[in-house]
């Protein structure tokens, strides 16, 4: 004892060499970065597609309203955490399609940077968080976003591989997405504004198919099982009925009796340039296999598309609160 207590004594100062295991570094570092690759599966760039939530507070004059502008912004960010949740359920639900896809095989999911166990507890707590968010803004707000997650839920369990219903559900989404943010400031959605959001969403959907078929060409089929059913030639004639059909419709509700009686103009009318500049555009880029079936990818990337939308949204705003609060002006 005595020889070991000097041994130790003499030696103590030493460093003692720590041989670690390449395979438990890795497993750490990769615990360490599962936070970014949530944040990655969850796809916060497709958070522009809940925009359509915005809309019924625009054409309800109730912009400068900081309690509706308040409930909207709390709407938005449900969608956001909801959608997101489904993103992260429809990777697992792909993981073996998307094994086998070019870009989609990177995902955090797919190329198993993420374990699934942590992927799906981290879409419940979001779906979770969502839920509480919604359901404090009413109970007919919690109920729109109960119907938009067991939609877009059964569309991943297996109504995305039927044809044309695949399509019909996502623009649906979007249909929700612009109730869900009427019935959270508490106005009534104009039918014209569902029927625009609904042929617009199903363009998007379609576009993104026809993206898909040109920019994975013969294996098409098996990245997605849809796609088999589908033809660069018929989702081209299907993209030209719904450009002209979403023309048409925000055209005539621009000029409806009850749009004019509401904001006291039909100046609106001026600002279908844009609508069909923009959706004319959009209906050339996706001829580009560049942007690989994302329509928001594309919205972001292309500075003259997302003018146009910015130059809309502006126009609208400005003719109809003028023109709301000019009449209400004194002597007019």
């Amino acid at each position: 004892m005595p020889l070991l207590a000097i041994y130790l004594e003499e030696n103590m100062n030493e460093q003692i060499p720590v041989v670690l295991n390449d395979a438990a570094v890795r497993a750490t570092q990769s615990k360490l970065n599962w936070p970014a690759y949530i944040v990655a599966a969850a796809r916060p760039h497709q958070w522009t597609k809940n925009l359509f939530i915005f809309a019924p507070l625009l054409f309800a004059g109730l912009l400068t309203d900081s309690a509706a502008l308040g409930r909207s912004f709390l709407a938005f960010g449900a969608f956001c955490l909801l959608s997101s949740s489904l993103y992260i359920f429809n990777d697992w639900s792909d993981l073996e399609e998307d094994r086998a896809h070019p870009e989609k095989r990177h995902r955090p999911l797919a190329s198993g940077q993420l374990p699934v166990s942590t992927a799906l507890a981290a879409a419940g707590l979001l779906a979770t968080t969502a839920f509480f968010i919604s359901y404090s803004l009413g109970l007919y707000f919690f109920l729109v976003t109960l119907l938009y997650f067991g939609l877009v839920l059964a569309y991943c369990l297996g109504l995305k591989k039927m044809l044309v219903l695949d399509c019909m559900i996502i623009a649906l989404g979007f249909v929700l997405r612009v109730v869900g943010g009427a019935v959270a400031i508490s106005v009534t959605a104009s039918h014209w504004l569902i029927v625009c959001a609904f042929l617009l969403a199903l363009f998007l959907a379609f576009s993104k198919r026809r993206q898909e078929l040109v920019a994975l060409s013969t294996e098409a089929g098996s990245h997605r099982s849809v796609l088999k059913f589908y033809t660069v030639g018929y989702l081209g004639q299907v993209n030209i009925v719904l450009v002209a059909a979403s023309i048409v419709c925000y055209a005539l509700y621009t000029v409806a009796p009850e749009t004019v009686d509401k904001f006291h103009t039909d100046a609106l009318i001026y600002g279908t340039v844009f609508v069909i500049y923009g959706m004319l555009r959009y209906l050339a880029l996706i001829e580009d296999p560049k942007y690989g079936g994302n329509p928001s990818k594309l919205l972001i990337d292309d500075k003259p598309l997302l003018l146009t939308l910015v130059l809309w949204g502006g126009y609208n705003a400005a003719i109809i609160y003028y023109e709301t609060y000019h009449s209400l002006l004194p002597g007019q």
